[in-house]
């Protein structure tokens, strides 16, 4: 593994902490239905995964990686 696979992961981690955090202040079980813990959680993964990508490919551009 190359030093700049690394370096691009370690981008993408902490991007993903960053989004699970920010992701913390919205209550999804108020948009989701009664009983559905388990999708919630999903939805919740899923986005934190989505917006961690996005936002690594936009701080890679940014560094001009």
């Amino acid at each position: 593994m190359s030093l700049d696979r690394i370096i691009d992961l370690f981008i993408y981690l902490v991007c993903f902490g960053i989004c699970l955090y920010a992701l913390n202040g919205i209550d999804f079980a108020r948009f989701m239905r009664k009983g559905r813990t388990y999708e919630v959680q999903v939805l919740y993964f899923v986005l934190s995964l989505a917006l961690a990508y996005l936002l690594g490919n936009f701080m890679m551009v940014i560094m001009g990686r």
